[in-house]
């Protein structure tokens, strides 16, 4: 999907590569930085072409590029709605370099995501923003997404996780 950046330059969204991993990578602990989170990051390439370029694959992702320079991207896989009785697409991540914030290049990567879902047969993509993150809001209130405050988000970190299979 090619779209036109606000200076001329061609803004690209692409499938991502096993050659892509060392730009996930980066664009990954740029994220981490600005949800103030690189305290808690342990990405690593390792990891990521095993989880999403080996055997079993546990999610997709999309690089974002202005000209040939890659400037954000998405990671997402796919979960099943027993309500809506379809595949949902779950946006993990996504990123625009704070540089090119504001020129297509983040629309751009969002439109390619839904369209994935939409190719998948899903009946909705879903992620999280942080609260203080307003701009990100702003941006997704006009794509058309809604915040539902009724249902909170729930995590188990990997110790309590343990713990819990291994009760009785």
């Amino acid at each position: 999907m090619k779209t036109r950046a606000q200076r001329g330059a061609a803004i690209r969204v692409r499938p991502a590569t096993i050659r892509d991993v060392p730009t996930i990578v980066r664009l990954v602990r740029g994220l981490a930085e600005y949800e103030r989170l690189s305290h808690q990051i342990r990405t690593n390439a390792r990891g990521l072409r095993q989880h999403g370029f080996g055997r079993k694959r546990f999610f997709e992702s999309l690089i974002c590029e202005v000209g040939e320079k890659p400037v954000g991207f998405a990671l997402y896989y796919f979960a099943y709605s027993t309500f809506m009785c379809k595949p949902n697409l779950f946006l993990e991540d996504v990123f625009v370099a704070p540089e090119e914030r504001g020129k297509g290049a983040g629309k751009t990567l969002l439109k390619a995501v839904a369209r994935a879902a939409l190719k998948n047969g899903c009946g909705g993509m879903e992620w999280i923003v942080l609260d203080w993150n307003k701009p990100a809001i702003r941006f997704y209130r006009k794509l058309g997404a809604r915040q539902l405050p009724q249902w909170i988000l729930t995590h188990l970190d990997e110790a309590p996780m343990r713990k819990l299979a291994r009760r009785r």
